[in-house]
């Protein structure tokens, strides 16, 4: 078995990939209007529009009410990625910080309020 993707509802998919283009530097690949993918070598963050819900099955899912949801994205410098997105990113939950299992994170919220890590291990 093989995870395939991470996929986030939203009520507005332009929105939520140019953010996530914007942040990664990565050109979302547009299949449809109501859906795109992030492709990255190790996985795919998929965004789709609430729109689509009712083809997955009646509410099964809520765009922006998340709050237990961490995307992960290893960069290859968290200090220089915080400087490059002074001015992209409104609030950060915090700056980076190194946490007790060796990573220095940088956390904030996309424009649906879900949780963004982008992190550097450091050390051994």
């Amino acid at each position: 078995m093989q995870l395939a993707a991470t996929r986030i509802i939203t009520d507005d998919v332009d929105t939520l990939v140019g953010f996530y283009e914007k942040v990664t530097g990565i050109e979302a690949a547009r299949l449809h209007p109501l859906f795109a993918e992030l492709r990255t070598e190790s996985g795919v963050l998929a965004i789709s529009s609430s729109q689509t819900v009712p083809l997955l099955g009646e509410n099964v899912a809520e765009a922006a009410a998340n709050r237990t949801l961490v995307l992960d994205f290893h960069v290859d410098d968290v200090d220089a990625t915080y400087a490059a997105l002074q001015g992209t990113i409104d609030t950060f939950v915090n700056e980076p910080t190194l946490m007790p299992w060796g990573n220095k994170s940088l956390l904030f919220r996309d424009p649906d309020g879900n949780l963004v890590n982008f992190f550097t291990p450091v050390g051994d």
